[in-house]
């Protein structure tokens, strides 16, 4: 990455992953480009090619914001600074109501203690529609709004899906969502809830992605579709800086990301990689990318430097992905900041989940409980001396009820004089 160049600290430009051309925001912005003109591909099951990164004039900001006024803002409303995003000022200043409804909960960090050891969490439980996915669909649907288009489209396991639909109501956006026939029950309910048109795909999610793709881009609908949409890797960096605020600049040797497509980790590395460019961090955090047993193309992909397509199954659905679509930016964030990749089976993910909501009164989803099966598993190997960790928690456990009956016994029914006979 190398930075942008201008006058002004809103100038960016989007740069090319793997070829490492540059274009002009109006070039791929006006004529709705998602993906690299000159590399970019899409090809069946496999990850994508030539994903676009936004790039700042970083010299500029570093000369009129200092690291401790950058402090200063609050967790949650990524937009007070505006010249880290790809937005029109002028244009944000005039949807002060619209940006207050789709902040995050400043409570978000938290700290927790687990066999004696500390930790911190960056829980996205609580966001407007329960999931870490808020984060690049407000930006995604910010951009929608900036480019006067109405109708948002993307392929969703379900937590995109229903936070694209959430934010869309929010803000008066239509939205069409194309989700696996296998979608857990309660996130296929609060798509539709939201007022979303959904279309279930016969297939799995690679196929859902797939068609949306096909079909957004005929309509000329705006489309979310994760890592093919650059805005939603940058809108997962606001995480990094979250972090960074949070801690005042202290940040923790580990950070445990939940893996499938491995948009997270390539937009907290983003983030990160940018704070190091302005001078306000020395160090990367190291990412520990958390995967199932049964959905582990990250794990394979580092050990062997290539991929080969296996399709994904695990009962945590919001990282299953055959063909994770960012596989080669997420494994160059897990690399350059010398982190690793942590496999966890799904029995460990649903003890996670059960420990998570006993110990610290936590409902998480299953993807979610398996970065603190990582983080588990990562202590108990490495045995975290005097480093710091912090666990992202991303979707909360009412979106997939299915996984909590696993280990919740059903309840008896009982008459008033069996209810005294017990406890009297």
């Amino acid at each position: 990455m190398s930075a942008a160049h201008g006058n002004n600290m809103n100038d960016y430009i989007y740069k090319c992953f793997d070829c490492g051309k540059t274009y002009g925001k109006d070039e791929i912005e006006k004529n709705l480009v998602y993906l690299c003109p000159t590399c970019g591909k899409v090809e069946k099951n496999q990850p994508l090619k030539g994903i676009l990164l936004i790039e700042y004039d970083y010299e500029s900001i570093k000369s009129k914001i200092s690291k401790e006024s950058f402090f200063n803002y609050e967790l949650g409303r990524f937009w007070q600074y505006d010249f880290l995003w790809p937005l029109d000022s002028a244009k944000l200043a005039s949807l002060q109501n619209e940006l207050e409804k789709i902040s995050l909960p400043s409570n978000c960090f938290q700290k927790l203690k687990y066999e004696g050891k500390e930790f911190f969490v960056l829980n996205d439980t609580g966001n407007p529609t329960l999931s870490f996915k808020d984060r690049a669909s407000s930006l995604v649907a910010l951009k929608a709004l900036e480019l006067g288009i109405g109708k948002i489209a993307t392929a969703s396991t379900g937590n995109a899906g229903s936070s694209l639909a959430g934010i869309c109501a929010r803000l008066g956006l239509k939205s069409i969502i194309f989700v696996p026939k296998n979608i857990p029950e309660a996130k296929r309910i609060q798509i539709q809830s939201f007022g979303a048109e959904l279309v279930l795909v016969d297939g799995d999610y690679d196929l859902a992605f797939d068609t949306c793709l096909e079909i957004s881009s005929q309509k000329k609908w705006y489309n979310r579709n994760t890592a093919y949409n650059p805005l939603t890797i940058e809108g997962k960096k606001s995480a990094a800086y979250d972090i960074f605020i949070a801690l005042k600049g202290k940040l923790p040797n580990y950070i445990f990301v939940p893996t499938g497509d491995g948009v997270i980790l390539s937009g907290l590395y983003k983030g990160f990689w940018e704070l190091q460019k302005l001078g306000w961090i020395e160090e990367l955090p190291k990412l520990i990318a958390a995967q199932a047993e049964g959905s582990n193309a990250f794990a394979r992909y580092i050990t062997k430097n290539k991929f080969e397509y296996e399709s994904a199954v695990s009962i945590a659905d919001s990282i299953c992905s055959g063909a994770p679509r960012a596989l080669f930016l997420g494994a160059k964030a897990i690399q350059q900041t010398h982190g690793k990749v942590i496999v966890v089976s799904d029995k460990e993910i649903i003890a996670a989940q059960k420990e998570s909501a006993r110990e610290f009164g936590i409902l998480l989803e299953p993807s979610s409980s398996a970065s603190f099966a990582a983080y588990k598993k990562f202590a108990e190997q490495e045995k975290l001396q005097n480093e710091t960790a912090l666990l992202l928690f991303t979707g909360n456990g009412l979106k997939d009820v299915s996984s909590l009956l696993k280990w919740n016994e059903k309840i008896i029914v009982l008459t008033p004089e069996q209810i005294k006979e017990k406890y009297l």
